[in-house]
């Protein structure tokens, strides 16, 4: 903020688009226009969330428009379910490609044409080098790399691509390769693979290919047959470049697009490969990949995080050039900035220990009205009961207090949130473990504060035992152990946190909660942010945590 304004962020690639705006970008009726493009081989991750808030953020910014493509050129790793999960995660996330849905192999028959107008110009051949002879052919920086049916004539390789696509040669026999140069110093440039056959298939063509085009060939087709005008992808892409450009420029697309390429996005505690997120799922160290602590855009989703939650975290990451790693304390602060202000209050005790008033009547009981949300007065207020025996969590009481605890042992005094306090008298012990606790109330501190002024350090939350669900509650804490769970090759399986999730039983919730839905999310006071759970059932209730608050929390 400066003087009371909003100052607008800016980027490079914000810039650059400014630049192509001014030298003629959108006369014409030529827009703006990006894509999100991601292969259907798994699910999506918050990495793949960043790129969508560049892809669809730019375009909104700059009054584009975004598609949405599948770029499924490798049956032997796609699926349909992958399409539709795709397709719900950037709707979630709140983005709109409207009629602009696409898939790559939407364009087959033409990159097969492309690729045959390549070999018309000479500008391709079919090379029968096995995939190890293609690498023990490569080449280094003072050696070029080799060919030996580089020179073949152009109407052999025509003939030979045409049975390529015909079936006629196993996997791995033969490839199409692009005539650049043998010798360039980016090795993407010498003579790269376009089409390999693979006769997987596939997810929406069936058997009708056995052919099918390598990345780096189709996905700067797809862009121009799209009219793409600015191609922005991460920056492993950014030695790619040369070979999208030469793509673009030497077959006959209606459209010349430009890539641009940013930081990915790396987070400490997790990965975010699509491999080793399926190899997490596959040795079942989490029960899939909408497991709560799963970096996916759906595991995050089932944890509690909010759309607005991870876009606001993609904005304030901010666009880079360069690589770095992104603390998760800042996506979950993203969280907590959100939840705070929509997230509904509540009391639940986790580890609950039964605290007896013995001065209340037995026979008595009183309705307390609490706000909903402080933060939001229009979300009204709650009516809770409170009587002679309640809930307290188990950390809130010390037989024999630590220095500095403040919460409730023999003879100190504690606010109970919202009603009274109460000062403790007493406990019982059975093998080792406190069973029950005993206090008195001041009737004069209704409300939680003390007529006479005294201070009391202390607030803590309560349930009532006569008025309470039994619920289950999932405390979700980090996948791993270290920030980089891969350093020093250590065994991605191995730095697992074995402590990672834990399932508490019979936690005490006040009845506000008995008509939560799956996916409500509600602050549990004291304790984090919280939401129901996809297990859920009608009369079994799972929370999952959220993100705890930024102070006091129970123990892990």
């Amino acid at each position: 903020m400066e003087n009371g304004q909003k100052v607008e962020s800016n980027n490079f690639i914000y810039d650059i688009i400014k630049e192509d705006i001014v030298k003629g970008l959108g006369k014409d009726s030529l827009t703006l226009h990006t894509r999100f493009p991601p292969e259907p081989n798994g699910h999506l991750h918050i990495g793949h969330a960043k790129a969508i808030c560049i892809n669809f953020g730019v375009a909104e910014k700059f009054g584009g428009i975004c598609n949405l493509r599948m770029d499924d050129t490798n049956p032997a790793k796609e699926d349909e379910s992958y399409v539709e999960g795709i397709k719900s995660d950037v709707d979630w996330l709140g983005f709109d490609w409207g009629d602009r849905f696409y898939y790559a192999s939407d364009y087959f028959l033409q990159m097969y044409e492309f690729a045959r107008e390549l070999i018309e110009k000479g500008l391709a051949y079919v090379c029968q080098l096995t995939p190890d002879e293609v690498r023990a052919n490569r080449g280094d920086l003072l050696n070029p790399a080799v060919s030996p049916y580089r020179d073949r004539p152009k109407a052999e390789s025509m003939d030979l691509f045409e049975r390529m696509k015909n079936g006629e040669f196993d996997d791995r026999k033969m490839t199409l390769r692009a005539k650049i140069d043998l010798a360039s110093g980016n090795f993407n440039m010498r003579d790269p693979v376009i089409y390999r056959i693979g006769h997987e298939k596939h997810h929406r063509t069936g058997d009708n290919w056995c052919i099918y085009p390598m990345y780096d060939f189709a996905h700067p087709i797809e862009d121009a047959l799209e009219n793409i005008t600015h191609s922005l992808c991460s920056l492993e892409f950014e030695d790619h470049r040369p070979l999208y450009d030469w793509v673009v420029n030497n077959v006959s697309v209606p459209s010349k697009p430009k890539q641009i390429e940013f930081a990915r996005l790396s987070v400490n505690y997790t990965v975010m490969s699509k491999r080793k997120l399926s190899k997490l799922v596959d040795e079942k160290v989490v029960s899939g990949w909408d497991d709560p602590r799963m970096p996916t855009i759906s595991g995050l989703r089932r944890r509690g995080y909010t759309p607005v939650s991870i876009r606001a975290f993609c904005e304030g990451i901010g666009i880079s050039k360069v690589n770095s790693v992104v603390d998760y304390a800042f996506l979950e602060h993203c969280l907590r900035e959100d939840l705070n202000m929509i997230a509904t209050r509540a009391m639940v005790v986790l580890r609950p220990v039964k605290l007896i008033i013995t001065n209340y009547p037995e026979d008595k009981y009183e309705i307390f009205e609490i706000p909903n949300n402080p933060n939001r007065p229009e979300d009204g207020t709650r009516n809770i009961i409170f009587s002679r025996e309640i809930y307290i969590e188990s950390d809130d009481f010390m037989p024999s207090p630590t220095k500095k605890y403040f919460r409730l042992f023999p003879g100190n005094e504690v606010r109970l949130k919202s009603t009274y306090i109460v000062r403790c008298t007493g406990y019982e012990v059975n093998e080792g473990k406190v069973t029950k606790i005993y206090a008195e109330y001041d009737p004069e501190s209704r409300g939680g504060n003390a007529q006479d002024g005294r201070k009391v350090k202390s607030t803590i939350h309560w349930v009532d035992c006569n008025n309470f669900l039994d619920v289950e509650v999932r405390l979700y804490n980090k996948l791993f152990l270290s920030e980089n769970p891969e350093e020093g090759g250590q065994d991605l399986l191995e730095n697992v946190n074995k402590d990672s999730i834990v399932v508490l039983n019979n936690c005490k919730a006040e009845k506000l909660l008995q008509g939560a839905k799956i996916g409500d999310s509600y602050q549990f006071m004291r304790l984090g942010y919280f939401c129901v759970d996809s297990d859920s059932g009608q009369n079994n209730l799972i929370f999952n945590r959220s993100v705890s608050l930024k102070g006091w929390a129970p123990k892990k």
